[in-house]
């Protein structure tokens, strides 16, 4: 039975068109994914089956008998029969109301339930999402919730009113590759048990793979290719598809024979001290890094992996010296790194938006370590190395906001071999990034490290990126490296339950291998 149906929709803000005649059906019960990089009009798409999208919409879409188009009594359809799961969920709940409040809400605005039923079903959607200890968690606020119990809530709260289908927009981006599965795995579950037909809107073609049973293909608001997940990621038949797939990260071919030992960190820790809160005694200080010790060898790609709350990041940025460690050594050619920063070592942050000015234009953001070095008029060679990232000349005057997200990550990587540093390190600098766009900035860096004879250090979650770009893998959990070597041993010859753990979350775009690896998951349970 056609649960939904789409023909010929067409969207458009002004002389904008964001989709183009797309058309589909999904089945009730069945599961489609949409696929495509920022801008090709997929979550226009999906928001325009809740009403929400905006702009002037035009053609047919038609869900369980009603016209969506045309004076749809939305009042009865979102958050009921159509329920929605948004990309970012700390922006979707209110910071002022519990979660379970929240559920409460929604479900007593459909329902008419009293307020103890209401209680009783958010608490109960809670579990069902497997939100351990769900009566108490309900009194949570959500910045009380880490980022996937978050979006486990938002699931809660999409399923509380038994909706007919469920449109899930990015919903696992920028999450651990371990936190994605589980959500992965659970809405394949919640689809299961509830019956509800799920639409998963992604840029990420392994996210769909195991997820759905058909997927299209969006760019430039059309659909370029769709048909069953198998024969659309098995065998393409659009050069688009099959570019987006070349652009899933792979082996490297690695061919490293290391120098020195570059940086060295010998048993260095950094606590945290906690507040004391009212009468308590004093809570032991947070350990993030808990005694780690390795080495960066010059002209190596040294790749750390971990979950978020591992500390990679804290170790990042005490490789550079922007943080001293509580005890430990980092030493940069046998000197303290508290005395080689600036030159020697610069780092790439995740977000480059936040961390350029935005008052000021990329040139002289770029322009800033140069002067700095005594380089009096530094707009020529900011503007070659605009050129040598893969920008413009002209992108000297523009501003941080006027840039996509890929073309700030370059500015980035531009500001930190601006310095002529030996050693760079790389904080998630792909992480929210398309898929495509992710394989050309690993790309860039790969080029430079081989031009200018760099060493980096390469911070992820994801072990598919450490393998497209590192020659050695330190995997760093609760502060403490548990497993370090070459990347082909430690992808092929795992040693450590956590690094197997990483290695099984790891999304692929082979649906029978995808599918192999929810079940591996299944059995070493949540």
């Amino acid at each position: 039975m056609t649960l939904l149906e789409v023909d010929d929709l067409r969207i458009s803000f002004g002389d904008k068109q964001a989709v183009d005649g797309l058309s589909f059906t999904l089945e009730a019960g069945g599961s489609l994914g949409i696929v495509g990089e920022s801008g090709s009009g997929k979550s226009t798409a999906a928001l325009a089956l809740l009403g929400l999208s905006g702009g002037s919409v035009s053609g047919k879409i038609r869900f369980d008998g009603t016209d969506l188009v045309t004076g749809a009594p939305w009042k009865d359809i979102r958050g009921a029969r159509i329920a929605m799961v948004f990309q970012e969920p700390l922006t979707a709940l209110n910071p002022f109301q519990t979660v379970g409040d929240q559920i409460a809400e929604v479900y007593r605005l459909h329902t008419g339930a009293t307020r103890r039923a209401a209680r009783e079903r958010a608490v109960e959607v809670l579990g069902q999402v497997h939100i351990a200890d769900p009566e108490r968690r309900a009194r949570a606020y959500p910045h009380q919730f880490s980022g996937g119990m978050r979006q486990r809530a938002l699931i809660a709260m999409a399923i509380a009113n038994r909706p007919k289908l469920i449109v899930a927009d990015e919903p696992t981006t920028a999450l651990d590759v371990t936190v994605q599965a589980q959500i992965l795995d659970l809405l394949d579950e919640v689809r299961a048990t509830t019956g509800a037909a799920l639409l998963l809107i992604s840029h990420d073609l392994g996210v769909v793979a195991g997820s759905t049973e058909s997927v299209i293909v969006m760019r430039d608001g059309r659909a370029v290719e769709s048909g069953s997940t198998e024969s659309v990621l098995l065998s393409p038949r659009h050069e688009y598809t099959r570019a987006l797939l070349d652009a899933v990260p792979k082996p490297g071919n690695r061919d490293f024979e290391p120098g020195p030992p570059l940086l060295r960190v010998r048993d260095v820790h950094k606590h945290f001290p906690q507040r004391r809160r009212g009468s308590f005694r004093k809570p032991p200080p947070v350990r993030a890094v808990d005694g780690v010790t390795l080495d960066v060898h010059a002209g190596e790609t040294l790749g750390i992996v971990g979950e978020s709350g591992t500390g990679k990041t804290t170790l990042a940025r005490m490789m550079v010296g922007l943080i001293p460690p509580s005890s430990g050594s980092i030493t940069f050619d046998g000197v303290d790194i508290a005395r080689r920063r600036g030159r020697s070592v610069q780092m790439v942050f995740q977000d480059p938006l936040s961390s350029l000015n935005p008052r000021r234009t990329i040139g002289e953001s770029i322009a800033d370590p140069l002067r700095l070095s005594g380089v009096r008029d530094p707009r020529t060679r900011v503007e070659d190395l605009l050129e040598r990232v893969g920008l413009s000349r002209s992108e000297y005057d523009r501003y941080p906001h006027q840039l996509s997200g890929g073309m700030r990550q370059r500015v980035g990587i531009a500001r930190a071999v601006a310095p002529s540093p030996r050693l760079i390190v790389c904080d998630e600098p792909v992480s929210s990034l398309d898929v495509t766009t992710q394989a050309q900035v690993l790309a860039l860096l790969e080029e430079l490290r081989a031009e200018l004879g760099l060493s980096l250090v390469f911070v992820s979650h994801d072990l598919a990126v450490l393998r497209r770009i590192a020659d050695r893998v330190a995997v760093l959990k609760d502060g403490v490296i548990v497993e370090v070597g070459p990347t082909s041993e430690v992808y092929d010859q795992p040693q450590h339950p956590y690094t197997k753990e990483l290695l099984a979350a790891v999304p692929v775009t082979d649906p029978a291998e995808a599918r192999r690896l929810r079940a591996l998951r299944s059995t070493v349970g949540r």
